[in-house]
């Protein structure tokens, strides 16, 4: 995939940038100095002048997985490469190659319009591609590693583009060797891997439900599904500020699980690999009674706990005193440790 067919301007300086509308929960912050970047081709000379300069920096995608603070120090860089190209096709795979600035749920959209189905069980979920395995995101009983077959990124130590392969990125739960190796690697290119055989993913109860009289479910429905259940549960960024999932499902031994069974019979948790479980960290703030808790400008969604929001006029400070609240009252009650799954900048 070619990003850029002629040679790209250098990206225009932004002082002093408003970062209100590039962060989901809408907190108010401002980036000392910020760049654009649409071409890869950019990377390299402003790398080399950003490290030369010794100054902090940082990428920026849709902003959906961050809890930004007032002031930005430093140097932002706001992915927006884009582009999505078929390159290859044969009886078994399709590979796809797409910008790291391409927005993830239209790309999701975009390669069930081209016959391509796969990813639907990872619809709605806010951020850029590029954002997409730093994170290793998932839903509905996927994860986006499992459709990855390589990754081009520009790697700022040794001022060099590199390509990874899915087993180069150590890819875990919600973790990366990209998460692993902060303000190393500037994701520029993602390509996946997509099979040609394809049967619908249904093992989680809201999908389940919804699908018990028809077997014969295709992706759209099942896209449409996990978009319905997705507006249902979490509010739209647009209306009120928020990150998703503020919280990763801990993962805990068979030993620890069953004695939380024991204790709380109605534990709602799922299979992990072997010896543990995972349990889902909703409920776990559910039953200490936190839905829909308000602590000043923060709260706790009303109708998922798992979701951290912005009343309006929140800052960092305000989401991050609430998250501690919450990561006590689950240790006092089940001894199991929050873990938050946004990037602190």
């Amino acid at each position: 995939m070619n990003c850029a067919k002629n040679a790209p301007a250098a990206p225009q300086p932004l002082p002093n940038l408003s970062l209100e509308d590039k962060n989901t929960f809408g907190l108010p912050a401002i980036a000392d100095l910020a760049y654009e970047i649409t071409s890869p081709d950019q990377l390299p000379e402003l790398i080399a002048s950003i490290l030369k300069a010794g100054v902090v920096w940082r990428v920026l995608g849709g902003g959906s997985n961050v809890v930004l603070p007032s002031l930005l120090a430093g140097t932002t860089l706001i992915m927006g490469i884009s582009g999505k190209e078929i390159i290859d096709s044969n009886g078994q795979f399709t590979l796809v190659e797409v910008g790291a600035g391409e927005n993830w749920h239209d790309f999701v959209a975009w390669t069930l319009e081209q016959n391509l189905p796969g990813l639907e069980n990872l619809a709605l979920i806010p951020g850029t591609v590029g954002a997409a395995p730093i994170q290793n995101i998932g839903a509905y009983g996927a994860d986006v590693a499992e459709y990855i077959d390589s990754i081009e990124a520009f790697d700022s130590k040794n001022q060099a583009f590199v390509t990874l392969s899915k087993e180069d990125c150590c890819f875990a739960y919600r973790d990366s060797y990209f998460k692993q190796n902060p303000e190393r690697y500037i994701v520029t290119k993602v390509a996946f891997k997509i099979p040609k055989a394809w049967k619908p993913r249904l093992t989680y109860a809201d999908l389940a439900k919804q699908f018990s009289d028809n077997p014969l479910v295709s992706a759209l429905e099942v896209f449409h599904a996990v978009c319905k259940v997705r507006s249902a549960k979490l509010p739209d960024p647009k209306v009120i500020g928020n990150a998703g999932s503020f919280f990763q499902n801990p993962i805990v031994d068979i030993a620890q699980y069953e004695n939380l069974l024991a204790q709380h019979p109605n534990l709602v948790s799922y299979p992990d690999a072997t010896g543990t479980r995972k349990l889902a960290a909703g409920w776990l703030i559910d039953q200490c009674g936190l839905k829909g808790y308000r602590s000043g400008s923060a709260g706790v969604y009303e109708k998922q706990a798992l979701v951290l929001v912005n009343h309006g006029g929140a800052t960092a400070n305000d989401i991050l005193e609430l998250a501690n609240i919450i990561q006590g009252k689950v240790r006092e009650r089940f001894g199991v440790e929050l873990q938050i799954e946004p990037n602190i900048l």
